[in-house]
């Protein structure tokens, strides 16, 4: 049985840490400040790490050892109920290096919040440490006015909702701008209709379809530039992980900047790797890495369909998960009920 961390309620406390890049820049280090102060405002008492806005690191905000030990205690502290990361960034792996998932699996659970370079936490935590956490907005999130986002990884923390649905639109990689108003929601920039392409790949070969998709299974995933990387390290314990669940793997995969080539080497990476025995379905988030175009014939499509189609299960792309505005987060780690048709993404937790 994977845990699930309690909901918050209001009057406790969540702690900022930065295992990741900090807020050591701007804008980050005034949106910090701004989200702290609506967090605030909903009823919660902020702790802030003292790795949360340094920025004398390689990738990450400081010496790994000490965004580490940061990371292990907040999670341990009884007086931290829930962890938002300071940001996403680009050597976490080295930080996870100084992480004991034994302890936090013997320790009680709670909510991480983060996405991207956080994976490299997120993903051990539920296959080694065997709790759920979210695939979600960054601390820096929060300091805009909050929309479907927000709301929906605050319901995820406080345990108002179980269904969640996408979004109309969003912004076009290409399109979006270099500066943005935060006293504004970024949905005035979002003027792209979404269009999910989903494939039924019951036959072993994957085709395009317009039927709804239904599918069930425990949500695992993460950015896959970051999960390629973890394969064969021992903290790669997600085969053994996916033999144990008998509900089958709902597999949440979103690529940040890889080519189209490299998208299809990291997923033939996780294949051979027997990541993808026992899975139930594919939801590919929108690829910021290789959204349009292809590369000598590789494209974000068949970098996955070409690979994946054996399993016989469907397949969901462009999903409103990761890099391009507005992302859905997700639990990782929970059964779920995931269903989409060719403009609207649902998830119901179970």
């Amino acid at each position: 049985m994977i845990r699930k961390p309690g909901s918050l309620k209001k009057g406790d406390t969540i702690g900022i840490t930065a295992p990741a890049f900090g807020a050591a820049t701007e804008p980050y280090s005034f949106l910090i400040d701004i989200a702290e102060k609506k967090i605030k405002e909903r009823g919660y008492n902020i702790i802030e790490g003292k790795t949360a806005r340094l920025g004398d690191g390689l990738g990450i905000s400081t010496d790994p050892k000490v965004t580490g030990a940061e990371l292990m205690e907040f999670y341990k502290r009884d007086d931290i109920d829930a962890i938002i990361s300071a940001g996403g960034g680009e050597l976490m792996v080295e930080t996870i290096s100084n992480v004991d998932f034994e302890v936090i699996k013997k320790s009680k659970p709670k909510w991480y919040v983060g996405y991207s370079d956080n994976t490299s936490f997120l993903l051990p935590l539920v296959t080694i440490a065997n709790t759920c956490g979210i695939y979600g907005p960054c601390i820096s999130g929060y300091a805009k006015e909050w929309e479907g986002t927000e709301y929906d990884a605050f319901a995820l923390l406080e345990g108002t909702k179980t269904s969640f649905k996408g979004y109309d639109k969003f912004v076009k990689p290409k399109e979006e701008k270099e500066e943005i108003d935060y006293s504004k929601p970024f949905f005035y920039n979002c003027d792209t209709k979404k269009v999910l392409t989903n494939f039924d790949c019951s036959s072993k070969k994957a085709e395009k379809t317009d039927e709804k998709i239904n599918m069930q299974g425990i949500l695992l995933g993460g950015c896959v530039d970051v999960m390629a990387n973890m394969i064969g390290t021992r903290f790669d314990k997600v085969a053994e992980f996916v033999k144990r669940c008998d509900e089958g793997i709902l597999w949440v995969i979103e690529n940040c900047e890889l080519s189209p080539m490299s998208y299809r080497r990291a997923i033939w990476n996780m294949k051979e790797a027997g990541w993808f025995e026992n899975a139930k379905g594919f939801i590919m988030g929108r690829a910021t890495g290789c959204f349009e175009g292809d590369l000598m014939g590789v494209d974000k499509f068949n970098a996955v369909t070409d690979l994946l189609q054996e399993y016989c299960v469907p397949m969901i792309f462009d999903a409103d998960i990761g890099h391009i505005d507005p992302m859905l987060p997700v639990v990782m780690g929970a059964k779920a009920n995931v269903s989409a048709d060719t403009d609207n993404l649902e998830i119901g937790y179970l």
